[in-house]
C-alpha cells in the first residue's frame, strides 16, 4: 500500500495548516491541504459599529499586519460612498508598500530561504572565497572575508554547543541541497543581517500609524494628520525619517535580497519545471493613484489570466453574484442550502455546526469535510493569487520595470518564460515585485511631499462619518493586494450596524480543498505538480513548494507517518 506522509502543523496566524500527500512511491500523486483551526472573526464582527471593524478583522493576522485594517475601512468606505483624500490614498500606499517590502524579505531570509540553504555547510566554506562571491554579486559593504569568518563562528559556535538556535531542527544534510559551502556561508550571513534590517523598516507603519504590529486607521482617511509644526504630527523630522527608512529598504532589496534569489535560483533551476499546478491567477488590483474607484490607476491591475494565457486577461467583477463564490463542500460548514452550492460573500454564511473528527486523527477524511478554509472560486474556477499573479499581470499589461526585470532574471539563468509558472517563479516574482515597490514608494514619497509643499494637508474625509447619513441598507467590498495575494473583505450595513460580513484571504484561494467538482485548491494542485521526494520521512519538497506560496508560518513542522506516529520536527524560524 502507498503511504501517505503527513506535514502538521504548517502553522499560519489565521489558522493551522495540515498537509496529507498521497504517495505513489516517490511520486506524489495526490495532495490535500486542510486549515485545522476555526475564523469565526465573521461571527465576532456581527452587530458591531462598521467603524470599528477594521480593530477587530486586523487581528485576523499579525504577519501582514496592516492589510486586514485596510480591506475593512475600504469595505464600508465603498458601502456608504466615502471618498478618502489624495493624501491618505498616499500614506496608505506607503504603508502598504512598507508591508509588502519587510513581508517578502522576512519570508524569503527567516521561512523559505533555509528550504535551499544548509546551513551546517556553511562550516565547510572558506571567508575568502565567500567574499569574492559576494562581492561578484553586488556592492553590498558587508562581503569583507572577515566579515564572513565572523559569522562562520557564531554558527560554529552554536553547533559545538549542541543547539543550532534560529537554525534548530531541520534536514541539514538532505541530497536536495545543492549550492556549494561559500553560497550557504553568504545566505546565512544575509539571513541575520535580515534580522537586524526588519527592526528599522517596520518603524515606517508607527510614524504614519502611531504602532507596529497593528497601526491605527480611520474609516474616510488616516489618522495621521499633517502640521510640520508640531511634534505630536507628521512634520519634517518624520518625513525625513520615512525617507531613511525607503533608502534602507533600496540597498538592501537591490543589493542583497534580488542578488540573493538569483544565485540560488541558478543551483536549482529543476524548480522551476514543478509546483505550478492550476495555471489560472487572479488579482484584485491595489495601490490606487486616483482612489479605489478607479482601477485603471492602480499599480497592481485587476483582472484574470486563465489557462497561462497571457495574451488575455480576463475582466473581473466584483458585483457579479456568479463571479466570486465560496462553496463547503469539503469545508467543516454548512450552508442552509446545503453544502453543494456556492454563495456570493455579500450572502455568505458562517455556521460552526462542527461533526468532522477530533484531533489527534490519522487522516483526512478527503471524501467528506477536511477543511476549516472554504473553498472560493472565481466563475467556477480555482484561482491562484499572490506576487506570481500581480507580476504575471503587470508583465502582461507591459509595465515597463516589470518586462525589465523579468526578461533580464530569464535571461540570468537562462530559462523561458515558461519557468515563471514554478515553485521557483513563485518565489523569483516575489523579489521582483519586491524591487518594483521599492522604486514606487519613493514616488509616493515625492508626490506627499509637493501635495503638503501646496498647501494640502488633508488626510480625512468626515462629511460621511455619522451612521445617520448612510442608507438604512447598504453593502460594500473592500479589496487589496496582501503580501501574500487578493484579499476581500464583504460588508452588509442595516441601520447602522454590521449584519453580515465574510473576508476572503489569500490563504482561503491557495489553501483552501476541493471544490463540489473535484477541482483543488492551488496548493494541493501544485503538490501535485511534478513532485518526487528523495525521502518520504524528510519532505523537504513539500516545504519547498508550499513554502513558495508564503504560508504564515510559525513555531514548527512535524511529520508523522500514516499511523499517527511522530517522525520528526522542524522548527520554522
Amino acid at each position: 500500500m502507498n503511504a501517505r506522509v503527513v506535514v502538521d502543523p504548517i502553522t499560519r496566524i489565521e489558522g493551522h495548516l495540515r498537509i496529507e500527500a498521497q504517495m505513489n512511491g516517490q511520486q506524489i500523486e495526490q495532495a490535500y491541504s486542510s486549515g485545522t483551526m476555526v475564523r469565526g472573526i465573521e461571527i465576532i464582527l456581527r452587530d458591531r459599529d462598521p467603524r470599528d471593524a477594521w480593530a477587530f478583522a486586523q487581528r485576523i493576522c499579525g504577519v501582514c499586519t496592516l492589510v486586514h485594517g485596510i480591506a475593512s475601512i475600504r469595505s464600508v468606505e465603498n458601502a456608504v460612498g466615502a471618498k478618502v483624500p489624495p493624501n491618505a490614498e498616499l500614506i496608505r500606499n506607503l504603508m502598504i508598500g512598507a508591508q509588502y517590502i519587510h513581508d517578502h524579505v522576512m519570508h524569503f531570509y527567516h521561512l523559505h530561504a533555509l528550504d535551499w540553504v544548509d546551513v551546517v555547510s556553511a562550516l565547510k566554506a572558506d571567508p575568502a572565497a565567500t567574499a569574492a562571491l559576494a562581492q561578484s554579486l553586488s556592492s553590498y559593504p558587508r562581503s569583507s572575508a572577515g566579515y564572513f569568518k565572523d559569522v562562520q563562528k557564531k554558527v560554529a559556535d552554536f553547533v559545538a554547543t549542541g543547539q543550532l538556535g534560529i537554525f534548530a531542527k531541520a534536514y541539514w544534510g538532505h541530497p536536495e541541497y545543492k549550492l556549494p559551502p561559500e553560497a550557504n556561508l553568504m545566505a546565512v550571513a544575509h539571513y541575520l543581517d535580515a534580522l537586524e534590517w526588519q527592526r528599522d523598516v517596520a518603524r515606517l507603519h508607527a510614524i504614519f500609524g502611531g504602532k507596529n504590529p497593528h497601526p491605527n486607521f480611520v474609516v474616510g482617511g488616516v489618522p495621521s494628520p499633517i502640521d510640520l509644526n508640531s511634534d505630536s504630527a507628521i512634520n519634517s523630522k518624520r518625513l525625513s525619517q520615512v525617507q531613511e527608512i525607503i533608502n534602507k529598504m533600496k540597498v538592501f532589496v537591490e543589493q542583497v535580497y534580488v542578488p540573493d534569489t538569483i544565485a540560488i535560483a541558478s543551483f536549482y533551476k529543476d524548480w522551476f519545471a514543478r509546483g505550478e499546478g492550476l495555471g489560472n491567477f487572479m488579482c484584485f488590483g491595489d495601490l490606487p493613484a486616483n482612489g479605489m474607484d478607479d482601477p485603471d490607476s492602480f499599480l497592481f491591475p485587476r483582472g484574470v489570466i486563465l489557462d497561462r494565457d497571457l495574451t488575455t486577461v480576463h475582466e473581473l467583477r466584483l458585483d457579479d453574484p456568479d463571479g466570486i463564490q465560496e462553496f463547503v463542500s469539503h469545508s467543516w460548514y454548512d450552508y442552509s442550502g446545503g453544502k453543494e452550492v456556492g454563495l456570493h460573500p455579500w450572502s455568505g454564511e458562517t455556521s460552526l455546526n462542527y461533526t468532522g473528527p477530533q484531533p489527534p486523527y490519522e487522516q483526512l477524511d478527503i471524501e467528506q469535510s477536511y477543511s476549516w478554509l472554504k473553498s472560493p472560486r472565481w466563475q467556477g474556477k480555482a484561482m491562484e493569487v499572490g506576487p506570481l499573479a500581480r507580476v504575471l499581470m503587470l508583465y502582461v499589461k507591459r509595465h515597463e520595470l516589470t518586462q525589465h526585470l523579468v526578461n533580464s532574471t530569464l535571461s540570468q539563468l537562462e530559462l523561458p518564460p515558461r519557468a515563471l509558472f514554478s515553485t521557483l517563479g513563485r518565489t523569483a516574482a516575489r523579489t521582483l515585485e519586491t524591487a518594483i515597490l521599492a522604486e514606487s514608494m519613493q514616488g509616493w514619497l515625492d508626490s506627499l511631499i509637493a501635495n503638503i509643499k501646496a498647501g494640502d494637508t488633508k488626510t480625512f474625509d468626515d462629511s460621511l462619518w455619522e451612521p445617520s447619513s448612510w442608507p438604512a441598507k447598504c453593502q460594500g467590498v473592500g479589496v487589496m493586494e496582501a503580501p501574500r495575494g487578493g484579499l476581500s473583505h464583504w460588508v452588509v450595513i442595516e441601520d447602522g450596524k454590521i449584519a453580515n460580513y465574510q473576508a476572503i484571504v489569500p490563504s482561503t484561494w491557495n489553501a483552501g480543498p476541493r471544490d463540489p467538482t473535484g477541482q483543488p485548491g492551488a496548493y494541493e494542485a501544485a503538490l501535485e505538480d511534478a513532485h518526487v521526494m528523495v525521502d518520504p520521512k524528510q519532505p523537504l519538497e513539500i516545504l519547498r513548494t508550499i513554502h513558495s506560496f508564503d504560508p504564515c508560518i510559525a513555531c514548527a513542522v512535524h511529520v508523522t507517518d500514516p499511523d499517527g506516529e511522530e517522525l520528526v520536527q522542524v522548527a520554522i524560524r
